[in-house]
């Protein structure tokens, strides 16, 4: 079945798993669904047999409904056989979240990338109230009055959706190879989406674990926050999507975080780099005039920014816009207020 524009197929037609059931979408690689509580409303897990025991990839939010289903799980598909490592993706919550629960409640290493995990445990020590530096960044977009006393009562939240992870873990690099059952993955890092996100690739099964990295149907979130306010996450990304092509062959069937496992992957990265490439110049040409983050929407989003994604939102268009500062397209002047005003060099 094609999907329009993309030019990618999905071989399993339209079969998934349902929620808190599993799907063996090749010999010992068996898809879990797991439902999440907001709009993109299900995360794909990952349970690999590994000899006698099992490897987890990716662990849901933490909540009560994640927790009783796994625990359906490890009862129904674990079958009581020992887990050796849960490996993370990378630190976002939906991936994250039960890792430390996980592993406490079965014994397992932890497996992530450095940064990942570092960034994790600094995520998780934040609580209320936010630091001058977030509500000054968040100030510096155009948020009002209002919208900045929502994100000071929602801060520090990871540590409510993230159970705290062990104090140790064992790090996953670049080009590492990882003997999982009669299989051997290897580690393929992408950037932009979180600092060090991990994919694994392996070639005798023809499979690629794609995370958030590669997604079939949406673009994933290249955001700018106040940890690293002047970070460019998009040109990290994009250099990603263009690399992972020469590492990886276009044969293989990837198995994305959210949305159906598909082939095509390099029509989806340039599918993906060209949407992005669209909303930097219809940005370059809306900033012909003075324009603050909050102005830019319409450049980068189809659907409407609400309270519930302005967050989102705001740091996704920051993202781009420090893109085109990165290149000298646009200048940034912060006025008596604390906003930015950002616009283009040239006309366009």
């Amino acid at each position: 079945m094609l999907a329009p524009g993309n030019h990618i197929s999905y071989p399993l037609d339209r079969t998934k798993p349902a929620d808190g059931a599993t799907l063996e979408v090749a010999p010992g690689v068996h898809w879990l669904r797991m439902p999440l509580p907001f709009v993109l409303n299900h995360i794909n897990l990952w349970l690999l047999a590994d000899g006698d025991g099992w490897t987890l990839v990716d662990t849901g939010i933490r909540s009560r409904k994640t927790q009783e289903i796994w625990e359906q799980v490890l009862q129904r598909d674990i079958g009581g056989k020992p887990v050796r490592r849960i490996i993370v993706t990378h630190l976002h919550p939906d991936h994250a979240g039960l890792a430390g629960w996980l592993c406490e409640r079965l014994g397992a290493e932890l497996w992530m990338t450095r940064e990942e995990y570092l960034l994790a445990r600094v995520l998780a020590s934040d609580r209320p109230p936010p630091p001058e530096s977030a509500r000054q960044f968040f100030q510096a977009a155009g948020m009002t009055a209002e919208q900045l006393e929502r994100y000071a009562s929602h801060y520090g939240q990871y540590a409510q959706v993230v159970s705290d992870l062990p104090l140790s873990y064992r790090r996953l690099q670049q080009d590492e190879e990882l003997q999982i059952g009669a299989n051997r993955w290897r580690v393929v890092i992408g950037r932009g989406h979180s600092p060090e996100h991990a994919c694994l690739y392996c070639e005798s099964l023809g499979l690629l674990i794609a995370g958030d990295q590669v997604l079939p149907t949406i673009s994933p979130n290249i955001g700018v926050w106040p940890t690293e306010p002047h970070a460019n996450p998009l040109a990290d990304w994009l250099e990603s999507c263009r690399r992972l092509p020469v590492q990886i062959p276009d044969s293989v069937l990837v198995l994305p975080a959210h949305g159906r496992p598909f082939h095509g992957l390099k029509p989806r990265l340039a599918a993906l780099i060209e949407e992005h490439e669209s909303g930097l110049q219809r940005l370059r040409g809306l900033c012909a005039e003075p324009k603050r983050v909050v102005d830019v929407f319409e450049a980068l989003f189809r659907g409407a920014v609400t309270s519930g994604n302005l967050i989102m939102a705001i740091g996704e268009s920051v993202a781009h816009l420090r893109y085109l500062q990165a290149e000298n397209e646009v200048t940034v002047k912060r006025d008596a207020n604390g906003v930015d005003w950002y616009q283009s060099q040239r006309t366009y």
